[in-house]
């Protein structure tokens, strides 16, 4: 099969979104500078975020122009995985280049600690007692438009041509339709206003305002990027601690769920299906570990009931925000943790994972299949979940998804793991740091560290990468390219 007129025109349509995309991305390295407002002091560093957002923007425009006046030509299937992975590298790419020009980091940490970012991640390279405040807020900045989405922050801002197809590319399964474009306004305000509530709440509980900005984003947006060492713990405050939870569980609900929420819809809300598994596993998982794995360790029951209930939230919704340390942990807390980062948040939320709804899917395909062995052989029965959409008669594809998708993620842990094996740490900690990675949690037991092997950094770059676009994104736009550029070549060498 060669390519014909019409699937070249598309990979002009496809470069052309890859540049208005970029250019937005060229648009949001510049909002640090308006810290420069609070601390002029930091004015010299103002030109390394201005060269890269002025080449992002540069490169978004001269991409740009392939769609100026294009109005006939549409993207090709699998098109819209291409377009996703290209922006996201991309923004990985520019976003490094301020660590990179104020010679903080190499190459490599630069665009770990950018990945990091944009996927909302939070394992991080930096040192934060020394690194300037302007290069902090730029970390939360990646992780507030990481999490939301770029292709939700286009649609906007601009329109919605192609917009449910490159959103669903972003790892987006939820349905925001009818009207994609408003819906996407409202998200976006939505996730403003908790970010603009959570800042006032840290702020009246002893956080300075540039903390409580940072914190906020990064709390909502499941990221986990904090101002200080000791993360939340820094702060000893029980008050900070409850507001934290709040937004990390905002964070972790399904984009979709949250316009039910403030429709008013709170019956509907709570109805759906992976919500009440969410709570279901904080029901369990927080008792367990407080009256199990920590009984002893922190003094006190309450005490271990406090460590124990954030340190969940922290980890099933993928945050990755701590209070403590893991140094003295048994194994089992460890474990639990572990669990709790490979199921992750909500799906079409700023979460990473398997995702929720994938676990209650299968869990649930488990509990009818046992339930059919009890009834009647000729019985027709209609297996349904409860979706922010409404409700969802489950077919055999459902199930069949879930289960590969659970399978792949899988596969791309042991493959992780084994890499940091081969590097010489031990396996409790490679399980602990690359589940971290691949689910874009961002707790760390001790490896992700300026002095860690590159090859240990790229291993962890690439889960970053996967685990936020989800793993098929990624694979299916590697393969079109590949076929694409395979018949290409033979066209060429025909003629």
């Amino acid at each position: 099969m060669q390519l014909n007129r019409k699937e070249i025109g598309s990979y002009k349509v496809a470069l052309g979104y890859i540049g208005v995309l970029t250019m937005i991305t060229g648009g949001i390295m510049l909002l640090p500078l308006f810290v420069i407002l609070g601390f002029p002091d930091e004015l010299g560093h103002v030109q390394n975020f201005i060269i890269p957002a002025a080449l992002a923007f540069l490169t978004g425009f001269l991409l740009s122009l392939f769609i100026r006046g294009e109005k006939k030509q549409q993207l090709t299937l699998r098109q819209d995985t291409v377009i996703v992975v290209a922006v996201w590298l991309l923004a990985a790419f520019f976003s490094s280049m301020p660590f990179m020009l104020s010679k903080q980091l190499n190459f490599t940490q630069a665009f770990f600690e950018a990945v990091s970012g944009w996927t909302t991640t939070g394992l991080s390279v930096v040192d934060v007692t020394v690194t300037p405040k302007i290069y902090l807020m730029f970390r939360s900045i990646m992780q507030f438009f990481g999490g939301v989405g770029l292709v939700l922050v286009m649609l906007s801002a601009l329109s919605g041509t192609y917009g449910m197809r490159l959103y669903n590319a972003e790892g987006h399964s939820d349905k925001l339709l009818p009207n994609l474009v408003k819906s996407a306004r409202v998200i976006m305000s939505i996730y403003a206003g908790y970010v603009v509530a959570g800042t006032i709440l840290y702020v009246i509980f002893g956080m300075s305002l540039f903390d409580a900005i940072n914190h906020s984003i990064a709390a909502l947006s499941t990221g986990g990027f904090s101002t200080q060492v000791d993360s939340i713990g820094a702060y000893k405050s029980l008050p900070i601690e409850l507001i934290t939870i709040i937004l990390m569980l905002l964070g972790t609900t399904n984009f979709a769920a949250h316009l039910v929420l403030i429709s008013g819809k709170f019956r509907s809300f709570i109805k759906i299906g992976e919500i009440r598994f969410m709570l279901l596993l904080l029901g369990l998982a927080i008792p367990i570990m407080a009256f199990v794995s920590l009984n002893g360790i922190y003094g006190s029951a309450a005490q271990g009931l406090r460590i124990s209930a954030f340190q969940i939230v922290s980890a099933l919704s993928t945050t990755g925000f701590s209070t403590v340390g893991f140094n003295n942990w048994l194994p089992l807390p460890i474990f639990l943790i572990v669990i709790l980062m490979l199921i992750g948040g909500g799906a079409g939320s700023t979460a990473g994972g398997i995702k929720l709804y994938r676990i209650y899917l299968m869990v649930k395909a488990f509990l009818w299949n046992l339930r059919r062995k009890f009834l009647p052989e000729h019985l027709v029965n209609e297996d349904v979940v409860y979706r922010p959409e409404g409700k969802l008669f489950i077919e055999e594809k459902h199930i069949s998804e879930a289960s590969n998708y659970a399978f792949i993620y899988m596969v791309m842990l042991f493959l992780g793991v084994g890499v940091m094996l081969a590097n010489g740490y031990s396996l409790q900690d490679s399980l602990f740091e690359f589940a971290s990675s691949l689910g874009t949690v961002g707790l760390s037991i001790g490896i992700t560290l300026p002095s860690t092997p590159p090859i240990v950094l790229w291993t962890q770059i690439v889960g970053m990468l996967f685990g936020r676009l989800e793993i098929y994104v990624i694979f299916i736009a590697g393969i079109k390219i590949f076929k694409d550029a395979r018949n290409r070549i033979a066209l060429a060498i025909k003629k």
